[in-house]
């Protein structure tokens, strides 16, 4: 009598928990569209050719003013160019100088509080009256001040706006340097003899950077706000260079026969920054736990 072959186990994968990802989709509906939006404006800063092929600079006179509408989503501006391709290509410029001043911002002022944290004393009230200070001044008008020395562009936008931003930092990380500095494991850490820097950096600042990450959210739509009304003063990019708030700057001469010339850009802004406060909200909820 034959062996009977013998076929080796088949084993089924897990179907996926559809009713569990429905479920959270439909408690997170709010999550979801900020994400879709950060994606959206992320990918007209990285890859904006992929949305608008046209060329932000060129205008035909005979389309000039078009309501928004299927040929011309945005409509055109006063020159006949497509604002919608002028949306999309300005991204590049507004979300770097975006990214770069709250990288800016998040690295020095993080440095800062994780110092004054750490050593306490003298060093810890001196950086601090410092940063009292700068708080104590408006945002905005310590960019101003600042892109008054710098000069103007993109590029001295972004610095001016990051350094405004330093003081933010500093301050969240301090608190939280000192908050978790006093938890069991850090002090046995340095009672065991572990070095001072290596119980900061593997310890100390990766239990205190939840509150500080959710802050770099927030500050991000913050300086989207900023470095669009820095530019909207024409301390940004020189025009005909698409830049987001010089879009809004060109259009409000048009309030009464073109709307959308100032709206459509505007609305931009404000699902990008109700965006980032969305995902801020849910990122400090993460770390509270």
């Amino acid at each position: 009598m034959s062996d009977a072959l013998v076929l080796p186990e088949t084993r089924t994968l897990p179907s996926l928990p559809v009713r569990k990802v429905w479920t959270w989709a439909r408690g997170n509906t709010g999550l979801l569209l900020a994400g879709a939006v950060l994606l959206l404006v992320f990918g007209w800063a990285v890859f904006p050719a992929l949305f608008a092929s046209g060329d932000p600079l060129r205008g035909i006179p005979a389309q000039k003013l078009r309501a928004p509408g299927a040929q011309h989503w945005f409509g055109t501006d006063n020159l006949g160019r497509d604002l919608y391709t002028r949306m999309v290509h300005g991204a590049a410029l507004s979300i770097s100088a975006t990214v770069f001043a709250v990288l800016l911002g998040l690295l020095i002022g993080s440095l800062i509080g994780l110092v004054a944290g750490a050593a306490g004393g003298w060093i810890d009230g001196a950086i601090m009256r410092v940063a009292d200070i700068l708080l104590s001044i408006p945002d905005l008008l310590l960019s101003l001040t600042l892109i008054t020395v710098l000069g103007m562009g993109t590029r001295n936008v972004a610095i001016a706006v990051g350094v405004s931003l330093i003081a933010r930092f500093a301050r969240v990380m301090r608190g939280e340097v000192l908050r978790v500095r006093r938890a069991p494991y850090v002090e046995a850490a340095f009672a065991s003899g572990v070095r001072r820097h290596t119980v900061l950096f593997r310890h100390v600042l990766r239990n205190a950077y939840g509150p500080v990450a959710a802050l770099a959210v927030i500050d991000f739509g913050m300086a989207v706000l900023f470095v669009a009304s820095l530019s909207f003063l024409g301390y940004g990019a020189v025009p005909p260079t698409p830049e987001w708030g010089s879009l809004i700057s060109e259009g409000r001469n048009f309030l009464a026969t073109a709307w959308w010339l100032t709206t459509l850009p505007g609305l931009v802004i404000i699902a990008l920054v109700l965006a980032t406060q969305r995902l801020a909200r849910a990122l400090h909820k993460d770390s509270a736990r």
